[in-house]
């Protein structure tokens, strides 16, 4: 590899709705899928061009929904670039199934998706006890859980980090928490409490540095804070792309000035130490 950089965070989608239908969460679009579409051709393009190594591709859940087809199809055609992380519902009947199909696949992780700019507002299901026998099979497995949501779902995530202990945990966005105040970052604190589950990761991804830009705080700050907390370990990055706004490149360059102020050793595992030791499946550096 050209370069040892991992993205955690992006997305595929495919301009053939005939073979690969739109069904997202919610009912509704999201605007960047429709308006700026990016296919695993053109998201192995963007890569290159960004000197990004290899990638998490996430489940476009805002229109994919649950059929996990086109990510599968993408992870198949570059499995030394690309892994996947699909999306399920943890409350159907069939939702160890599904897991164990999606699996099955080549894909390495799932999603649940709690709130988005489709659905405001955080669901209330995150630890119903349906989806107890999903997190018991991530649990068995090995599968981190990504977690779509805001800090308000911090209270029902601790109940499920109590109750499975062993599954590895991504905090997609820090979980989109208020860095307004700056350091040391109270109206965050119920965020730094989950240093305390070893099990929980941090994605640190386009979305969050814009968070941590607002008020404030800058996000030289927030990292300060973040790294004794939690350790670079448990840090990983990931652009957003084609969500965010800008090429992937724009991007990386934009990451890599807000983890200047970090030793050389935070900064390799953040962009890609930490993502190869969730995802082991993208092999060593």
């Amino acid at each position: 590899m050209a370069s040892a950089i991992v993205d955690t965070h992006t997305h595929v989608i495919s301009t053939d709705t005939a073979r690969f239908p739109l069904a997202p969460i919610g009912g509704k679009q999201s605007d960047w899928s429709a308006t700026r579409p990016v296919g695993h051709a053109g998201l192995i393009a963007a890569m290159d061009a960004a000197g990004v190594a290899q990638c998490v591709v996430v489940q476009a859940s805002t229109a994919y929904g649950h059929d996990n087809t086109y990510l599968a199809e993408a992870i198949a055609l570059y499995p030394r670039r690309l892994t996947g992380v699909f999306s399920v519902d943890v409350l159907a009947p069939d939702a160890t199934a599904m897991i164990r199909h999606w699996a099955g696949r080549g894909l390495t992780g799932f999603r649940l998706f709690t709130t988005g700019t489709t659905m405001p507002g955080q669901a209330g299901w995150l630890d119903a006890e349906a989806s107890f026998p999903a997190w018991a099979l991530a649990q068995e497995m090995g599968l981190p859980i990504c977690l779509q949501m805001t800090a308000k779902g911090i209270p029902a995530l601790r109940n499920m980090l109590d109750r499975f202990p062993g599954v590895p945990v991504v905090l997609d966005h820090l979980a989109r928490p208020d860095l307004s105040d700056g350091p040391p970052y109270a109206r965050a604190a119920s965020l730094f409490e989950l240093a305390a589950y070893p099990q929980v990761n941090l994605k640190l991804t386009s979305r969050a540095l814009d968070l941590a830009a607002e008020g404030a705080s800058t996000s030289a700050a927030l990292l300060a804070a973040l790294i004794p907390a939690f350790g670079a370990g448990r840090i990983l990055w990931g652009s957003n792309f084609p969500a965010a706004e800008g090429s992937l490149s724009d991007l990386v360059a934009h990451t890599r000035s807000a983890l200047a102020s970090l030793s050389t050793e935070d900064q390799a595992m953040i962009l890609g130490g930490t993502a190869r030791r969730l995802y082991p499946a993208l092999g060593e550096a």
